[in-house]
């Protein structure tokens, strides 16, 4: 579906008048094409900045991003012709609040010089879950240990206020780093590459938490899914159609899902991708061993698990019936549930060019909430909590578990809502309008991929921070 509004503010005559009005004028995305590879990474030089204690750190990861023939620059002195593409924040050294004021203000600094889908990325590590007696009584120290919890959680802050300081297309989100994960890890630096590129253009004011130097680097950026097997369930239109097209892009085998009455739009999709169609409804007790079944007699195993399939039966909850609540978890929860109880076995998923991944899609209903939408918030929030509670043993086995949790898409389902509380819908998110299928399907992508090895049991949020939920 088309923006009418985004693009009308964005041409001729109708943007001039946009803009004496003061009404919003979102700017068009720096995206990918599902189609084909990446336009270049940045849309100029990266400039990398860094707390005071983090200096070494920021120069080794200054070094690594030479690999992908950026321009990478340690001083913030511009010339008159450029902008920049892209301004990394390494903030790994902070020991108390007071240590962020000299980075972030050098970071404010250059904002104006940031192009037009420019990024902002910042790099910190994760507050320590047990801190110091600020008393000292226990003899655990002299009460710094707080002051270090404070300044780390307050990247998060600073760094949601960055995303919506922004302007024309920018965005900013955050790797947070588990202590001992060194900055150059493959899934940092993967992580790294999805935020700096078009292929982040609707992921903004989110923090993706980096546990392990787990991850591998793909022989080939471009196809780092080259020799995998993927299964995606509701394949045949919308974002699953976009997950199909993205992971095929990025080397996958596909295998698309859906129930029998989407047969022609399914075979479309996966003739479209050189995948194979599987009609079957997944809440089916053997939905899980027909999909095995399939993957490994046509390509002997499969690596990735793409719950995608999930319906709406959307009510008041003074208004719902027994059918629309019971359905709508069958489908959207309680199907995703069973077959991991396949997928999930040690063995099962992987054996092929890639390690085992299982990735759902949640929602920020299940965040935040929706109005006449209890059945629906609450399959979706249990996606999350699926997903902590598999990403323990899936990852001793040398898997993840992630799941994506899309805002406002531009979907055929979103073209049914009234013109005017889409257009509100739209305007919800800092980025100031809806995402497109393929913005959720490149996150997907990400987290299917080699380099996404150390982020596990994390829900990456493509909502252009939208205002709702954390």
């Amino acid at each position: 579906m088309s923006d009418t509004y985004l693009e009308l503010v964005n041409s001729g005559v109708t943007a001039s008048l946009a803009k004496k009005l003061g009404l919003p004028r979102p700017a068009r995305l720096r995206r990918t094409d599902p189609s084909s590879v990446d336009r270049p990474l940045t849309p100029g030089p990266v400039l990398v900045l860094s707390d005071a204690r983090a200096t070494t750190e920021a120069d080794t990861l200054a070094q690594g991003l030479l690999d992908w023939d950026l321009d990478v620059r340690r001083d913030s002195r511009l010339s008159d012709h450029e902008r920049w593409g892209a301004v990394v924040v390494v903030l790994t050294g902070l020991e108390h609040p007071r240590d962020l004021a000299a980075p972030a203000l050098e970071l404010g600094s250059v904002l104006r010089g940031l192009a037009p889908g420019g990024r902002v990325v910042t790099l910190s590590r994760t507050s320590p879950a047990v801190v110091a007696d600020p008393s000292g009584t226990d003899g655990s120290g002299d009460g710094a240990a707080p002051a270090v919890a404070a300044a780390r959680h307050g990247v998060d802050g600073f760094l949601r206020s960055v995303a919506k300081e922004l302007r024309a297309g920018a965005t900013a989100n955050g790797l947070v780093l588990a202590d001992g994960v060194a900055v150059d890890a493959p899934s940092v630096r993967g992580g790294l590459r999805f935020l700096l590129s078009a292929r982040s253009a609707f992921v903004d004011g989110q923090l993706l938490q980096v546990g392990t130097d787990g991850g591998t680097e793909p022989a080939d950026w471009a196809r780092p899914l080259a020799g995998t097997v993927a299964v995606v369930t509701g394949a045949a239109r919308g974002i699953g159609a976009a997950v199909a097209r993205v992971l095929a892009r990025d080397g996958a085998h596909v295998i698309g899902v859906d129930v029998p009455a989407a047969g022609d739009s399914l075979s479309a999709v996966m003739n479209e991708v050189a995948g194979v169609a599987l009609q079957l409804d997944i809440t089916a007790e053997d939905a899980a061993e027909r999909i095995l079944a399939v993957a490994r007699s046509r390509y002997g195993h499969l690596d990735v698990v793409v719950h995608n399939a999930g319906i709406l039966r959307d009510k008041l909850l003074a208004n719902m019936t027994p059918d629309r609540f019971e359905d709508l978890l069958a489908v959207n929860i309680t199907a995703p549930l069973r077959m991991n109880e396949t997928f999930a076995r040690p063995g099962v998923l992987g054996g092929g060019a890639g390690a085992p991944r299982i990735i759902s899609l949640a929602s920020t209903s299940g965040i935040a909430g929706n109005r006449g939408q209890t059945n629906y918030g609450a399959a979706k929030a249990g996606i999350i909590g699926m997903t902590r509670a598999l990403a323990g043993p899936v990852g001793r086995a040398g898997g993840t578990v992630n799941a994506v949790a899309p805002g406002f898409i531009e979907t055929d389902m979103t073209a049914r809502i009234p013109p005017l509380p889409r257009q509100i819908a739209r305007w919800g998110s800092s980025l100031q309008q809806g995402g497109r299928p393929v913005d959720v399907a490149e996150a997907i992508a990400f987290l299917a991929s080699p380099q996404a090895g150390g982020i596990n049991g994390q829900t990456l949020r493509v909502c252009g921070q939208m205002l709702v939920g954390q």
